[in-house]
């Protein structure tokens, strides 16, 4: 078998750490044809989220939060079955778990700062309003007899 191809980075520095992925193969549903039966080319790949120090503190935090409806005793798994070669679900896997866990990990969002509309925007909006009633009305034929 190759060698992976590399250490995932979730962002910036901090990495995936090989060392406490736990890997695990069974047979797929997916595509095979005649070889479907005999390999075991689905991929489950579980992360002790919990455990970890290769998360900074803050980050791990805010992971254990947002990920907890899909923490099992606080460990994340990952499925991928989408390809025939195990060699590239098992690929697969680790960048959505990477992928995932930069998502989880992000900053919260700045909170939004509330502004007024200035009041010739709403003037103009009440004006095309009332123009666009007039026209309607206009439509209506009732004193046409």
């Amino acid at each position: 078998m190759g060698v992976m191809s590399g250490p995932y980075i979730i962002r910036g520095s901090v990495s995936l750490p090989e060392a406490e992925l736990q890997w695990r193969f069974s047979r797929s549903s997916g595509p095979g044809g005649q070889h479907v039966n005999t390999s075991d080319s689905q991929v489950e790949l579980r992360f002790d989220l919990a455990a970890t120090d290769a998360l900074p503190p803050v980050w791990k935090e805010r992971a254990l939060e947002r990920l907890a409806g899909r923490l099992v005793g606080g460990v994340i798994a990952v499925r991928a079955s989408e390809h025939r070669s195990q060699w590239r679900n098992r690929e697969t896997a680790a960048v959505r778990l990477a992928s995932l866990l930069a998502e989880a990990t992000a900053p919260p969002p700045r909170p939004r700062r509330a502004t007024r509309i200035p009041r010739g925007i709403n003037e103009r909006r009440l004006r095309e309003k009332k123009q666009r009633a007039e026209t309607k009305r206009g439509r209506s034929g009732r004193d046409w007899s």
